[in-house]
């Protein structure tokens, strides 16, 4: 068996910075430090920084007055940040500067007289926060057969935008259905699905047609990696998305000889590698690394840590 290992894999820069974020706060102020949600979808970086004294929360209540919160990479309702002022807690915000910029802009045309369409996942933790910040005026679209039951006056002004970690393809269809039922609806210049998550469908896409199996290493929980797994099996492949080594089974690879492995933007690179490991024990004898696109994107720590940092 061969192996293509595709890169970029694993982290992404908002996932670092959002578990350098605890680690730092860790290392500045001492345990514990409270985590509002899980600080990235990925159990083993979540096993990691209990260990180190993170505690991870869902609810405020569950701080204590004046302790220190840290925001997931995830966001948060502004209702969240409204507590947080009044539990007088110290806030140390880790969301993902692309997700910030999603509720900035649904914020904005909110304000400005404008019906949000928001694609994403009712119950992911990215977009309920993005949802609470124009909840009035705000419409949450899974698919495109959801945009059939959008029903609007012809005067009113639309905006649509998207969860972070999507497929391209998916929302390819859905903006289409939008565009053909609503051809005035406005979006962002840019995409609103997150760097991270374009590259690593985009690699996949690239090498899918030469591999006769799929591997995804990430957690069940990650959008992401979910989406990485949806991509293979668009195109007609066998896929498993596996979160440990342990998970990977023998009987996948009979009558394999071309194996392609990813990862979601939220696990780590020494889970990638063990499951290498795990993949010669069942007969795999060369790997190839194909590099579709190199990625330099780095987000600073937030302004709260720096100024402790540098005080």
């Amino acid at each position: 068996m061969k192996l293509f290992l595709i890169r970029p894999r694993g982290f992404c820069a908002g996932v670092v910075r959002a578990i350098d974020t605890v680690e730092k706060a860790l290392e500045l102020f001492g345990p514990p430090i409270y985590v509002k949600h899980e600080i990235v979808h990925n159990k083993h970086v979540v096993s990691s920084l209990k260990e180190k004294g993170a505690i991870f929360i869902e609810d405020l209540k569950d701080v204590p007055i004046g302790s220190k919160v840290i925001y997931s990479a995830h966001g948060v309702a502004p209702n969240v940040r409204d507590e947080a002022k009044e539990r007088n807690l110290l806030e140390i915000d880790a969301t993902c500067g692309l997700v910030t910029k999603i509720h900035s802009a649904v914020k904005r045309y909110s304000q400005k007289g404008y019906k949000i369409i928001l694609i994403g996942k009712k119950k992911h933790v990215e977009i309920m926060g993005i949802a609470a910040e124009a909840f009035n005026d705000t419409f949450i679209i899974e698919k495109a057969e959801d945009v059939n039951n959008l029903n609007f006056d012809k005067t009113q002004k639309l905006f649509y935008i998207t969860q972070t970690t999507l497929s391209i393809d998916d929302v390819k269809s859905i903006s289409d259905a939008l565009y053909k039922k609503f051809p005035n609806i406005e979006t962002l210049p840019s995409s609103s699905i997150c760097y991270a998550t374009t590259n690593r469908q985009l690699a996949l896409k690239q090498i899918t047609k030469d591999v006769d199996l799929v591997l995804v290493i990430g957690d069940p929980n990650s959008s992401n990696s979910t989406r990485l797994k949806e991509a293979a099996i668009r195109q007609n492949k066998k896929a498993f998305l596996v979160n440990s080594e342990d998970e990977i089974k023998k009987s996948w690879f009979e009558n394999i000889q071309n194996i392609a492995m990813t990862a979601g933007a939220s696990t780590p690179e020494y889970i990638v590698q063990k499951c290498i490991e795990r993949l010669k024990d069942f007969g795999l004898k060369n790997t190839e690394e194909v590099v579709y696109k190199e990625e330099d994107t780095v987000f600073e720590l937030p302004n709260v840590l720096l100024q402790f940092i540098n005080a």
